[in-house]
């Protein structure tokens, strides 16, 4: 039953603004930024001059401030929160609890200006989904507290990522650089550092984002402009002489003044300096692990180079060279770190799987499913092919609109060697281009002036380590190259991938040579060495035994002579008699293993030490060893170089979490 209207009161509604989920937002990101205007954040200097030089990033007024508060490195300046370039956690600085503190960082010029940015994070908010490849979680973006003003770097400073290079003529040297602008620029040369009388122009080239094949090379998480490449050459060097040049123009600034040593065919010594896989080294964390190791590699390698004085020598690093893959940043820090060396004796190359392996590459036989994957990060070859021009015009079509690989396979002649490149990651079959010209390069070798052949390519025809994904493709190679090493009497075979060193007896189809009655070889069979302990971390395992394969006891096969596990390098040095290959560890510049071959094709026995003690006297001879004086002060002014922008203490302290690396299993 109703009631009567006049007595029935209807209760009084309190009206309410509507309060949409926009408004609720609104109000979050109000709230945000009412804590992130508390905190404060500034950088010092704003302007650099070149590459490595450092920068202090200084914060206060964070409340609560959490281990997981992180500090994140960008460029360009607009990028996306979650593209950066590399991260610090706060809790780096000794200062962080009290909510402010300072991190010093060197920087690389990416060639756009650099931004910094502090985020917060809490553990309850940590995604293992989202993690890096060691499997540490990636920080989150979601709560940004400040950004830093812009830093730049001063134009005007002349060219960068400065590197040589033999050409196919023994009387001239290649240079290459990079410029921001991609405006006309020379080499000026000379014999005098004071009258640099010789001037040449450059080569400009440069590729673009969509040459890149997969991700994360053609994403904005990987991709950043690459500035233009410059290449020039060098003409009509005397033999064996010093030549000093420096790079760039009027207009866009000169380069310093470097010095390197011409090329001499007629001498009967030759010096290198060889390895594999060696990468580079960050001071920050970011999405890849870096290879910390290759700061001692090059430092030792400078001494070197600064201990023969005015000698000739080069550098050999066959494939897995900066281990970008497809974050393009990671390659200028891979040269700025090699440019003390690089823009002094020439830095040659071959190709590997982390800068080349993709899905759609264009030869992938079927057995070849385990062995080419996706491990060039989607660069497809490009960044290598363009930014090292090695002698010879090899190439192969990519079947993109990306430009041919370059850079394959190659060979030249220094001292009494012979050296022949070639590419494990295209074809290499009976009836290949590759192939012909490892045949025919072989064939016509001048033994009566270059006595010792040398060959060097990425993976390895012969190793113990427990990898096996590459046998159907060690099958190919010995089936189709052992037999023209063998009938060609090739001296060494060199190759990188697995990350350790390990020589073998002189092979032919695992078989080692027969030894004479003073413990030399008397086959002159190739000595086959696995040099990829330039400074990539993964370790593999040795092979286990085939009937207990989970337990942990690797016995080493006869026809395996060495195996270590430390970083570092060979050291090659070789006249018209004799050649010998040094083994140097990186925790010591020392000498551990060593093998000496005579130009008949006799192997001499090698010898090794475990320790430090182990010292050739071929090599304090050779090398004229005043490391132990003068060199002393080159090493320590490369260490303070190196220094500047990447120091293993500091990763350490980057990572201030303490994340325990894991390793994955990739070579």
């Amino acid at each position: 039953m109703w009631s009567n209207p006049a007595t029935y009161r209807t209760p009084r509604m309190i009206p309410l603004l509507p309060i949409s989920l926009s408004h609720l937002c609104l109000l979050s990101l109000l709230l945000t930024l009412t804590s992130a205007s508390q905190v404060s954040i500034s950088v010092s200097p704003h302007t650099l001059s070149k590459s490595g030089d450092r920068v202090t990033v200084q914060w206060s007024g964070i409340d609560s401030p959490s281990k997981f508060d992180w500090l994140g490195i960008y460029s360009p300046p607009d990028a996306a929160s979650e593209n950066f370039i590399g991260y610090f956690f706060l809790s780096s600085s000794p200062t962080w609890q009290s909510g402010s503190g300072s991190i010093t960082v060197p920087l690389v010029n990416l060639r756009s200006n650099y931004q910094f940015r502090i985020f917060q994070w809490t553990d309850a908010e940590v995604d293992p989904s989202r993690h890096d490849e060691d499997h540490n979680p990636l920080p989150g973006t979601k709560h940004l507290l400040a950004n830093s003003g812009e830093v730049g770097f001063a134009t005007g400073r002349g060219p960068e990522q400065v590197h040589l290079a033999f050409t196919d003529r023994e009387d001239e040297m290649r240079v290459m650089f990079v410029t921001h602008d991609g405006k006309e620029s020379f080499v000026k040369y000379g014999r005098r550092e004071d009258r640099l009388d010789r001037v040449v122009g450059t080569w400009v080239g440069r590729y673009e984002r969509e040459d890149m094949c997969d991700a994360p090379a053609n994403e904005s998480l990987g991709w950043r402009d690459p500035g233009f490449i410059h290449d020039g050459v060098m003409t009509n060097l005397n033999k064996g002489k010093r030549y000093y040049y420096k790079v760039g123009s009027d207009s866009g600034g000169w380069s310093s003044t470097y010095s390197f040593v011409s090329r001499n065919e007629d001498s009967d010594e030759t010096i290198a300096f060889l390895f594999g896989d060696m990468g580079t080294a960050t001071q920050f964390s970011t999405f890849l692990r870096t290879q910390d190791e290759s700061i001692s590699t090059m430092k030792w390698i400078s001494r070197d180079v600064e201990a023969l004085g005015d000698k000739p020598s080069f550098i050999s690093h066959i494939g897995d060279i900066s281990y970008a893959r497809g974050y393009s940043w990671l390659w200028d820090n891979f040269f700025t770190q090699i440019e003390p060396v690089a823009s002094k004796v020439p830095y040659h190359v071959c190709i590997g799987n982390h800068e080349y392996d993709w899905p759609l590459q264009p030869w992938k036989p079927d057995w070849s499913h385990s062995v080419y994957g996706t491990d060039g990060g989607g660069e497809c070859g490009v960044p290598y092919s363009l930014r090292f021009n090695m002698p010879g015009n090899s190439s192969e079509l990519t079947g993109t609109r990306a430009p041919p690989t370059r850079n394959l396979y190659y060979s030249f002649n220094t001292g009494a060697v012979h050296f022949l490149y070639m590419s494990t990651e295209t074809n290499f079959l009976p009836g290949s281009r590759q192939y012909n010209f490892i045949k025919h390069d072989l064939e016509s070798v001048d033994r009566k002036k270059t006595p010792f052949v040398v060959v060097q390519g990425h993976r390895p025809m012969y190793t113990t380590s427990h990898e096996l994904g590459d046998a159907p493709f060690r099958e190919r190679m010995l089936k189709h190259l052992e037999p023209l090493f063998v009938k060609s009497k090739v001296t060494l075979a060199l190759w990188g991938h697995v990350h350790r060193y390990e020589r073998f007896c002189p092979l032919n189809n695992f078989t080692c040579a027969k030894m004479g009655g003073n413990g030399e070889y008397r086959e002159a069979f190739p000595v086959h060495v696995v040099i990829g302990m330039g400074g990539q971390d993964w370790q593999p395992i040795w092979e286990p035994r085939p009937n207990h394969p989970n337990d942990p006891i690797y016995p080493q096969p006869s026809r395996s002579l060495y195996r270590g596990g430390e970083f570092g390098y060979t050291r090659l040095i070789a006249n018209k008699e004799k050649l010998t290959l040094y083994y140097v560890g990186n925790h010591d510049g020392e000498v551990h293993d060593m093998v000496e071959i005579l130009a008949s094709g006799q192997v001499l026995g090698g010898k090794s030490s475990g320790g430090a003690s182990f010292r050739s006297k071929t090599m304090e001879s050779a090398f004229s060893w005043f490391v132990k004086g003068a060199s002393v002060l080159v090493l320590g002014a490369f260490v303070g170089y190196v220094g500047g922008y990447v120091s293993h203490a500091w990763r350490r302290a980057a990572s201030g979490q303490n994340w325990t690396p894991v390793k994955s299993e990739e070579i």
